[in-house]
């Protein structure tokens, strides 16, 4: 398929982190956007102000009448149902109908790309990597899961040439890309809903591996069964930061490449999992010609992702942080960067479980994760794209927490219990709707600090 050749773009679900971005890009590049999505957020109120109509009502009549022409391109998610009216109305009249992977897959195909994939720190380490060749003066465009402080938006950049983009596992979507310069951060199990055991995700990393010809293109953390160049910290490797201490809350860091040492550089991003994420977008950016310069002063003025360990109040008495963790590696990495930023201070973990599948696959690594923080409260399972599970609950998995200082709250009471707690250093964590009540849990906080 030629992109050049298509007029209009439409797409169903167009509220999601990464269909949104797709949307960004091809209204950058001229062509007519419009969309629908089952419910206003966030993102579909930025799309609206950019000037892209969506309308919320699977409805065929509120498809722009100028779309209805050979020169359309559809683009849906996984999420929508295969009964979806508007879906199949161009179905049926042999539209040209695409996944967003599948896009994605003939814009790097077209581009020199480079691919950032693992079952974590995919958004920080492409949000990172897109930072630093958009200072550096790249023909970028970097398309990304999260909005970006930098840039409040979750597209970097409007070049033609260069692309970065995150390499999903979810439902083997990575494999439709073609990267020039790619990385694996971690492959630990997740969506087993759809793979079914963990040995299946690992065969479907090493076949998105394979993609990558020249391995020395292809960069791996120390313990991943796979060949590529490796990056470690603190420990041998051919890129290894080293040095690592915090000052004024940032890292600050030397890194050993191949061919010299870059001393002194500085990064705002908590956490050790952070710091790999860095390393493994200044090996890429290093591999590709970027200069050392570029690369420092780029890290240096980062500012993060929005639900990434995202500062929403940071004073001497009261500080609160929203991340999107979903997984309980994740939840360990949050209670890392805490702990070392915080160390002594009482924490108030607010956790919304995402998916039924994912409490029951992962359910005592939740309970353990959980139970490192002084204080839980836990929401409803967010279900996304799923039905109920019988047995599946909140309730089932705070019973397994060994802290006892947890309860289950509704969405309406939350504000109040977060109130009642004592904890001083207050963390909302999860990858559901528990994002929207992120600004209202902020001016609560400020009003009584």
């Amino acid at each position: 398929m030629n992109l050049n050749q298509i007029q209009n773009v439409y797409f169903i679900g167009i509220g999601g982190i990464g269909m949104s971005a797709l949307a960004r890009y091809f209204k950058n590049i001229g062509k007519q956007v419009s969309g629908y999505d089952k419910t206003p957020s966030t993102l579909t109120n930025e799309l609206i102000e950019s000037g892209i109509k969506i309308h919320f009502e699977d409805n065929i009549s509120l498809i722009p009448s100028d779309f209805f022409v050979e020169n359309t391109l559809v683009i849906i998610t996984p999420a929508v149902p295969n009964t979806h009216s508007e879906w199949n109305y161009f179905l049926e009249r042999s539209y040209v109908v695409k996944k967003r992977a599948e896009v994605l897959g003939i814009i790097t195909k077209d581009t020199f790309s480079f691919a950032v994939a693992g079952t974590h720190g995919k958004t920080t380490t492409s949000s990172i990597l897109g930072h630093i060749l958009y200072e550096s003066e790249a023909d970028v465009t970097a398309f990304v899961g999260g909005i970006v402080e930098n840039y409040n938006s979750n597209l970097i950049g409007s070049g033609k040439t260069v692309t970065v983009v995150e390499a999903d596992e979810f439902d083997r979507s990575f494999l439709h890309l073609h990267p020039n310069i790619a990385c694996i951060t971690s492959m630990d199990a997740d969506h087993l809903d759809i793979y079914g055991t963990s040995e299946a995700i690992e065969e479907s990393f090493v076949e998105f591996a394979s993609k990558v010809e020249d391995k020395n293109n292809l960069f791996i953390t120390k313990e991943l069964p796979l060949s590529g160049v490796q990056c470690a910290i603190n420990e041998d490797a051919p890129f290894k930061a080293f040095n690592v201490r915090i000052a004024n809350g940032s890292y600050v860091f030397d890194v050993q490449t191949p061919s010299e040492i870059m001393k002194d550089l500085h990064f705002g991003l908590p956490g050790k999992h952070n710091l790999m994420n860095a390393l493994m977008a200044i090996a890429m950016a290093k591999t590709y010609g970027t200069s050392t310069d570029a690369i420092v002063k780029a890290l240096a003025s980062f500012k993060g992702i929005r639900r990434r360990f995202s500062y929403q109040i940071k004073k001497d008495n009261i500080v609160y942080i929203d991340d999107y963790a979903h997984h309980p590696t994740e939840i360990n990495a949050v209670n890392q960067a805490v702990r070392e930023l915080y160390p002594g201070k009482k924490v108030l973990a607010i956790f919304q479980p995402h998916l039924f599948s994912r409490t029951r696959d992962f359910v005592d690594g939740f309970a353990k994760s959980l139970s490192a923080f002084d204080e839980v409260i836990l929401l409803d399972i967010y279900p996304a794209r799923e039905l109920p599970m019988e047995g599946i609950t909140s309730q089932w998995l705070m019973d397994k927490m060994s802290n006892s200082n947890k309860k289950i709250v509704a969405k309406n009471d939350l504000i109040a219990s977060i109130k009642a707690s004592d904890a001083r250093i207050i963390v909302t964590i999860g990858a559901g709707d528990l994002g929207e009540l992120v600004p209202s849990i902020k001016n609560a906080l400020n009003e009584i600090n």
